[in-house]
């Protein structure tokens, strides 16, 4: 890894433009004389930062603590409530100033920037077996810097397809039920719905680079080849496939509500609920909000995950669990990870969060607690098709995103530039950040 704070004081700049903490210094443990280490004098605190802020998620990360230190006496864990808002800057500041937390709630995308620069403990010799074995490939792969596994990964989202399904019968499509569908499947239906003044998709494309990078690698787009600053971006078709099938929906197909592609997907689903849209895609942690906010009679289902020709996989950024590497005790730490991460709490805190467990056998328990419902069942399936995400480790990826990619994807959905005018700028913009 590279010497500390080099590339964190380097992507101060980037570090406003991502994701929109006090443990004490010194070794992992006193030495003995003859050199061994010193049991730790009891009983000790852990510091957590945590940033869950959805009250069901608090009080779930709430319990998961209270059983640890109700069977730990020795081993206390303290909950430190941190926001998101503001949490990059904040952990800089924390780590620069040898203030950091013991546990560090963050997510991938976000937290290897401070791996890179070693304020983080490399986990491999802690981390449970078990748990390695549980979790999909591409996701370990996601908290994994220079062969050192530098977090848990926790929770997940992805990108589903909802669907008014009154709308749907009322064109006479059959509803996709297989395992996966394809997006050919996608733009058919949205063809066969749109009709009377109704559009058969809304996409919330007001933010677009984390949707069609997520999605890329169903189409093999990865847009990166290598990493830190050596990093190259890669436009090809791949990567250009889903803003092209979107912008041919729109003008060609006119098959999707235009609106949408200036908004949110939170304002998006207005129009999904007044019957103005078929379909929508949207992060699957809002199956919670529509289950409580849809008008009541409003009958919808979530359609199986999209597979493009290279597959269904989506790029995995989960949330994320690390240990400061100055804290006194990494290796109690890690035994309250390997706690956190057992597939019953990591199902509870997910069926919280309304969001997918990083773990194979947590989302089987998920599954088996919500019941029947096959929304959410189709939701957890999709937690076996994450991939790996090389952006993940690029040093320039989060200003790139921001400073060119987004405002670049806006003008293509806008029709101000084709396909290969965005090609052209996401390079030209990458080159200078680069240079």
């Amino acid at each position: 890894m590279k010497t500390r704070a080099a590339s964190i004081a380097a992507s101060l700049t980037a570090a406003a433009l991502l994701l929109s903490a006090c443990g004490g210094g010194g070794d992992d443990g006193e030495t003995t004389d003859e050199g061994s280490a010193a049991e730790p004098e009891t009983p000790i605190t852990l510091e957590f930062q945590s940033l869950s802020d959805q009250p069901a998620a608090i009080e779930a990360t709430k319990n998961i603590v209270a059983a640890w230190n109700e069977d730990n006496p020795d081993v206390q864990v303290e909950i430190v409530p941190a926001g998101w808002d503001g949490i990059y800057d904040k952990l800089i500041t924390q780590f620069n100033g040898g203030a950091a937390p013991d546990i560090i709630h963050y997510e991938a995308a976000s937290i290897v920037p401070f791996a890179v620069d070693g304020y983080l403990a490399d986990l491999s010799e802690y981390m449970s077996e078990d748990f390695v074995a549980d979790v999909p490939e591409g996701i370990m792969k996601a908290v994994t810097v220079d062969d050192e596994v530098i977090a848990y990964p926790t929770e997940l989202q992805s990108y589903m397809v909802f669907a008014n399904k009154a709308m749907l019968d009322a064109a006479g499509v059959e509803i996709p039920s297989g395992e996966t569908m394809t997006w050919d499947e996608l733009r058919e239906l949205a063809k066969a719905t749109t009709t009377d003044g109704k559009f058969g998709l809304g996409w919330g494309l007001k933010s677009p680079t984390a949707a069609f990078m997520t999605m890329g690698p169903t189409f093999g787009g990865t847009y990166f080849e290598g990493t830190g600053a050596d990093a190259q971006l890669k436009i090809d078709d791949g990567e250009l496939a889903i803003p092209e099938l979107v912008s041919a929906m729109n003008t060609e197909d006119k098959s999707i509500l235009p609106v949408t592609l200036t908004q949110s997907g939170s304002e998006t689903l207005a129009s999904f609920y007044a019957g103005e849209i078929a379909m929508t895609i949207q992060g699957s942690f809002q199956a919670a909000n529509i289950a409580k906010d849809a008008p009541e009679g409003f009958e919808w289902v979530v359609l199986p995950p999209l597979e493009g020709p290279e597959g269904s996989g989506q790029a995995a950024n989960p949330q994320t669990l690390s240990v400061n590497i100055d804290s006194e005790y990494v290796e109690q730490a890690a035994e309250f990870l390997n706690f956190f991460t057992e597939a019953e709490n990591l199902a509870a805190l997910n069926e919280a969060d309304a969001l997918i467990p990083a773990s194979t056998s947590a989302q089987d328990l998920m599954a088996e607690n919500l019941g029947a419902d096959p929304n959410w069942q189709t939701v957890l399936s999709s937690g076996q098709h994450m991939t790996d995400a090389p952006y993940l480790f690029v040093d320039a990826y989060a200003q790139w995103k921001d400073t060119v990619a987004t405002p670049a994807f806006q003008r293509f959905l806008a029709g101000e530039i084709d396909a290969d005018g965005l090609a052209a700028e996401l390079q030209a913009g990458w080159d200078e950040i680069t240079a």
